[in-house]
C-alpha cells in the first residue's frame, strides 16, 4: 500500500533534519579550526557543507525511489497533497523558508521542470508576513557608562577563546582610537551608546568576525571586528570597520560563505538587512551558507522583476564570448550566462569541462576575485521579453540550449552571475587615476587568485569585471585551473637569429606550460596600459613568481587574502 501524503511529507522533512545536522556540525566545527589555526581543514569543511545539500538531497530523493511502499512517489498529481501535508508539518519551524526550498529540490529531483506549479512545490513562499519573532535571542547588547575604553572592554571580554589575545592592551586601545575617528563628538560620551553584536562569531578562511552595529539615539553605524589568529602567537583584532561600503565587500558575493551558526536563519538575514540595505536577501541567505535559499530568493525576485516591469533581455554589453553567450535584464543586476552549441577554434575544450569549472569555482575560496554563480535549469520566459536581435543571436549560437516553443523560449541551462562593467569597457572612459586604480586593482586579483591556487587561464581584460565598489574581478571561468597544475616556464633563448623570426616557436610546447613573458602583449593592446602596469605588477610577467606560489601552495602554506583595507 502506497504511503499517505502525511506519511511522505514526513520522509521528506527526515531528509531535510538530516542536511540540517550536517550543516550543523560542520558549521559549530569553525571555532576549533580558527582557535587551533587548521587552515586547510577550514577550505575543506568550506567545500564539505557545499556538497551536502546535493548528497542529501539525491540519498532523500533515493530512498524516496526506492521505496517499494512509495510507489506513487512520480506521480505528480498526488504531489499537491504531500505539500498541504507537509505546509502543516513546518508550520512551527524556525527554518520553515528553507524547508519548503528543500522541498522544492526533492520535487525538481524526481520530476521534469515543466510540473512546477504553486500546487505541486513552493514557487512562492508560504511563509506569513509579519511573522512574529522568536524567543531565540540574535543578539548581545553592550551599553556604554560613558567611558568607551569600558564599552570596548566587555565586548572583547565577552568574546574570549582558548587560544590568548596576542595583546589585548593594544587591541582595546586601537578599537578606541578607531571608534573616536569614526563616530560623532555628540555619540562618543553618549551613556546609552550601544554596541549591538550577533551572539554567533562569523568565521571564514583564516578569519573570524563580530558583526553587528552601534546604536546611539536614531543612528546607527555598522560594527565589524576581524579578528586573526597569527601561528604561535595568538589572537588579535586587525582593524574596526564602520563603513557600510566595506562592510557590504566583506559581505560581497565574491567571496566564500560564512560559518555561522543561525538558528533562525530569517531573523539573522533580516539583521544583516538593517545593516546592509542595499544587499538583495538572496545575496545575504547566500553569504551565511545557505546558497540555495539564495537561489530561491533570487528567482522569486526575477519572476516579480518580471511581473512588474517592462524589461526585455539583451545581449550584455562587451565583447562576444568564444564559449559563453550572455545576455541580461537592463534594470535587473544579473547577467545570463549559457553555453555555445560550437567554440571558436582556439578554444580545445567541451561542454562537460566548462560545467565542470564553474562548479568547481562555487566550491573553491573565491578570496574576493571569483563571482558566485547560481546554476538554473529549464528557465522559461515570454518570448515578447526578449528583444528581436539578443533573441535571433542565442537561437543562432546556442539551439540546443535556447528554445523557441511558440510564445514562450525555454532556456535549458544557464548559470546567472551579478553584473559588473567589463574591464576592458572600464577603462575606455575611465580617468587617469581610475586607469591607475583598475590595474593596480586588476594585478592584485590575478596574484590573490594566483594565492589560492587558482590560475585563471584566459586573463584578458574583457573577462574581469568591476564592481559598484571599484574592485576588479574574474567571471569568465572556462579556461579556470588550479595554479599547481601549470607548467610556468621562462622562454628559451634562440640559437640563431632566423628563430626568433620563424612564426612558429622554436621550442616545444606542452598543454599545461604557460610562458608570462608573453603576458604584456597578449594581455595589453594599449601600450600606456602595458607600460602601467609593468609597473606597478611586472613581477607577474616572470615564471619564477609563480613557481615561487607554486612551492608556497605545496608546502601547504595558506596565504593571506584580507576582505577589508586594514589599518
Amino acid at each position: 500500500m502506497p504511503f499517505s501524503p502525511a506519511t511522505l511529507a514526513q520522509h521528506i522533512l527526515d531528509g531535510f533534519d538530516s542536511y540540517r545536522q550536517g550543516f550543523r556540525e560542520i558549521t559549530a566545527g569553525a571555532r576549533r579550526r580558527f582557535e587551533e589555526a587548521r587552515w586547510t581543514e577550514i577550505q575543506e569543511a568550506s567545500t564539505a557543507r557545499i556538497n551536502l545539500y546535493e548528497e542529501c538531497v539525491a540519498a532523500t530523493s533515493a530512498a524516496l525511489e526506492h521505496n517499494q511502499a512509495a510507489s506513487n512517489i512520480l506521480d505528480v498529481s498526488v504531489w499537491p497533497r504531500i505539500r498541504l501535508a507537509y505546509i502543516e508539518l513546518i508550520a512551527q519551524r524556525f527554518d520553515d523558508e528553507l524547508a519548503e526550498t528543500w522541498f522544492n529540490s526533492i520535487f525538481t529531483s524526481l520530476h521534469h521542470h515543466d510540473q512546477i506549479s504553486d500546487e505541486t512545490m513552493f514557487v512562492h513562499t508560504t511563509r506569513p508576513p509579519g511573522r512574529p519573532p522568536s524567543r531565540i535571542p540574535l543578539t548581545r547588547g553592550f551599553i556604554s557608562d560613558g567611558s568607551l575604553d569600558n564599552l570596548v572592554h566587555q565586548v572583547l571580554d565577552e568574546h574570549k577563546f582558548s587560544t590568548p589575545w596576542v595583546d589585548y592592551a593594544a587591541d582595546c586601545k586601537m578599537i578606541v582610537e578607531q571608534l573616536q575617528k569614526g563616530l560623532p563628538d555628540w555619540a562618543q560620551n553618549d551613556r546609552g551608546l550601544t554596541i549591538e553584536l550577533v551572539q554567533s562569531v562569523f568565521y571564514r578562511n583564516k578569519g573570524a568576525y563580530l558583526v553587528g552595529r552601534v546604536l546611539s539615539q536614531n543612528e546607527q553605524w555598522p560594527f565589524v571586528l576581524p579578528l586573526i589568529h597569527q601561528d604561535n602567537e595568538g589572537i588579535s583584532v586587525d582593524t574596526l570597520i564602520t563603513d557600510e561600503s566595506q562592510v557590504s565587500i566583506i559581505f560581497s558575493f565574491t567571496r566564500s560563505y560564512f560559518m555561522v551558526e543561525a538558528p533562525v536563519p530569517a531573523e539573522l538575514v533580516a539583521f544583516l538587512k538593517r545593516l546592509l540595505p542595499g544587499k538583495h536577501m538572496a545575496e545575504l541567505y547566500t553569504a551565511i551558507g545557505f546558497y540555495k535559499q539564495g537561489k530561491s530568493e533570487f528567482y522569486r525576485a526575477l519572476i516579480s522583476h518580471l511581473a512588474t516591469s517592462e524589461d526585455r533581455f539583451m545581449m550584455a554589453p562587451g565583447v562576444r564570448g568564444m564559449v559563453m553567450s550572455v545576455f541580461t535584464l537592463p534594470g535587473f543586476n544579473t547577467v545570463f550566462k549559457i553555453i555555445k552549441d560550437k567554440f571558436a577554434p582556439s578554444k580545445n575544450i567541451d561542454r562537460a569541462t566548462v560545467i565542470d569549472r564553474y562548479r568547481l569555482v562555487k566550491r573553491h575560496d573565491r578570496v574576493g576575485r571569483l563571482a558566485d554563480t547560481q546554476e538554473f535549469a529549464d528557465f522559461r520566459f515570454p518570448r515578447e521579453r526578449f528583444e528581436p536581435e539578443c533573441l535571433a543571436e542565442l537561437l543562432e549560437v546556442a539551439a540546443s540550449t535556447v528554445i523557441d516553443e511558440g510564445d514562450v523560449i525555454l532556456v535549458r541551462h544557464c548559470w546567472t552571475e551579478r553584473r559588473m562593467t567589463p574591464l576592458n569597457i572600464y577603462l575606455e572612459n575611465a580617468t587617469e587615476t581610475q586607469t591607475h586604480e583598475a590595474l593596480l586593482d586588476y594585478g592584485k586579483a590575478i596574484k590573490e587568485l594566483a594565492a589560492a591556487n587558482i590560475f585563471p587561464g584566459d586573463m584578458l581584460l574583457k573577462n574581469f569585471g568591476v564592481t559598484r565598489h571599484g574592485r576588479v574581478v574574474f567571471y569568465d571561468y572556462d579556461e579556470i585551473s588550479y595554479l599547481t597544475e601549470v607548467n610556468f616556464r621562462h622562454i628559451p633563448e634562440a640559437v640563431y637569429p632566423e628563430q626568433e623570426m620563424a612564426s612558429e616557436p622554436w621550442y616545444s610546447v606542452g598543454p599545461n606550460d604557460v610562458f608570462p613573458e608573453e603576458f604584456p602583449v597578449f594581455l595589453f593592446a594599449d601600450i600606456k596600459h602595458r607600460r602601467a602596469f609593468t609597473k606597478i605588477h611586472g613581477d607577474l610577467f616572470d615564471a619564477d613568481f609563480w613557481k615561487g606560489l607554486q612551492d608556497r601552495i605545496k608546502d601547504g602554506q595558506v596565504l593571506d587574502v584580507f576582505p577589508y583595507r586594514r589599518t
